[in-house]
């Protein structure tokens, strides 16, 4: 039977598998699919604001990547926020606006699902912080939740940079 299958292992895409086309908006709109994505690495990193902290140190890293122009322009980021559980007015109204002044202070565009169909598309689960690398070819690179290891970070920034840099 399955039921000794670890139900983490289930959760998360498939390391190998193509990944699935999804979509989100930004908190003006403007929607983007990730299949138009293909063809550079897509870094997902999909959190609700509990989740937010749970990969401080790898976000750091991540920026100290982003601070070279190579990352920039060869890495599409899709930071998304999982704010489904804001989906009704007037809350809907006060999270673009808390959207739209973080992706201000961030520095990047982040995605809005307000229906949970990317989250439950990339099989991520609700409440923790996730993090997935697509590869150039459109195969899921990387695929991890929760606050990740020394070792996973590692990973999947090597992952990364041979991606960019062809290594």
């Amino acid at each position: 039977t399955v039921s000794g299958a670890s139900t983490a292992a289930m959760a998360l895409p498939t390391v190998g598998d193509d990944a699935p086309n999804a979509k989100i908006e930004d908190a003006d709109g403007k929607a983007l699919e990730t299949k138009t994505l293909k063809g550079k690495p897509v870094l997902i990193v999909y959190e609700d604001k509990d989740a937010s902290t749970q990969n401080t140190a790898l976000k750091k890293e991540l920026s100290e990547l982003a601070k070279g122009d190579k990352y920039k322009s060869k890495v599409a980021l899709a930071a998304v926020a999982d704010v489904s559980s804001y989906d009704f007015w007037p809350a809907r109204g006060f999270v673009k606006d808390a959207i739209r002044e973080e992706s201000k202070k961030q520095g990047t565009t982040i995605y809005c699902d307000w229906t949970a169909s990317f989250r439950k598309a990339f099989k991520l689960t609700k409440g923790k912080s996730s993090i997935v690398l697509v590869g150039k070819d459109g195969k899921v690179l990387f695929a991890g939740e929760g606050a990740l290891s020394e070792a996973d970070r590692k990973k999947l920034v090597g992952l990364l940079k041979g991606q960019v840099e062809g290594a």
